[in-house]
């Protein structure tokens, strides 16, 4: 089996269609047709079923489906371990970070970076944290500086650069401002706070469900710096990390609560990092 049959074949099985293949692939359809065809003849097997202008995996298909990517991602692992070896940081550079992160953490890590290793061409990809991490752990990113999770996938695993403590803030002229509260004072008040199922909310709910507090939820975006203009002109509470805390907004102290997350990095466990991975990790570290 050649790499290029395999590649062929797996954008086949992924378009569900030959000419889609072609098109993804920048071949021609009977180009695609013949490289399937001598993999099926190598194989002794039929790998798909013509369907009129569908095509349907069969069995074997299947189970080459699942064999093909892990054959592809060994080669380039093996890529990655040959690159490695040259100690010049060079190359392309996949990284995930969260807006918040790209905004107020990482600038000044990234500016020496790039001064230091010119030869390395960074890929950003901005996306929440959790999206982040599953890219990491499938292969589409080589590392993600992102919130912590709570409980990380055993395959990926963490460090953490910075502490992220949270405020809880509000307009100037809210009820609230400047004021200490106990926990189910801030339920009488529209909250503004990140979509459900990201860290932060997550964090947030935990600490008012430990006082037998539900959050009154208004407005929810994954984004902390809208969160903070809609606080600012007085349409709830929200939750933001104190380096973002200005004259914009006033914070309220919580009886009984203090929030913080955890920003770091994360990678694969079984990956081995480019040298420009391992140059960006030890900056960080530092």
């Amino acid at each position: 089996m050649e790499l290029a049959q395999i590649r062929t074949f797996l954008a086949v099985a992924e378009c569900g269609s030959f000419s889609r293949a072609a098109e993804r692939l920048f071949l021609t359809q009977p180009a695609v047709s013949k490289r399937v065809a001598q993999l099926e003849e190598e194989l002794g097997v039929p790998l798909f079923d013509r369907m009129g202008h569908r095509v349907v995996l069969t069995g074997a298909g299947r189970l080459l489906l699942e064999e093909g990517e892990a054959i592809l991602e060994g080669v380039e692992e093996c890529r990655r371990r040959i690159a490695s070896l040259d100690a010049t940081p060079a190359g392309t550079l996949p990284l995930g970070t969260s807006h918040h992160i790209g905004l107020h953490r990482l600038p000044a890590v990234l500016e020496r970076y790039v001064e230091r290793h010119p030869a390395v061409r960074l890929e950003l990809a901005f996306l929440g944290s959790e999206q982040a991490c599953h890219q990491v752990l499938h292969g589409s990113l080589e590392l993600a500086v992102v919130t912590l999770p709570e409980r990380l996938e055993e395959e990926l695993q963490a460090r953490e650069v910075w502490p992220d403590p949270l405020a809880v803030v509000v307009s100037p002229g809210h009820p609230l401002a400047g004021r200490r509260c106990p926990p189910a004072e801030l339920a009488r008040y529209d909250a503004l706070l990140p979509s459900s199922g990201t860290q932060t909310r997550a964090l947030v709910e935990r600490a008012l469900e430990a006082h037998g507090v539900r959050p009154r939820v208004a407005q929810q975006t994954d984004f902390l710096e809208t969160l903070k203009r809609l606080a600012a002109i007085g349409l709830g509470w929200t939750v933001i990390p104190e380096i973002m805390v200005d004259a914009e907004v006033r914070t309220v102290e919580v009886e009984g609560i203090v929030l913080q997350r955890r920003l770091g990095v994360v990678h694969h466990r079984r990956r081995t990092l480019s040298s420009a991975a391992r140059a960006l990790m030890e900056m960080l570290g530092a």
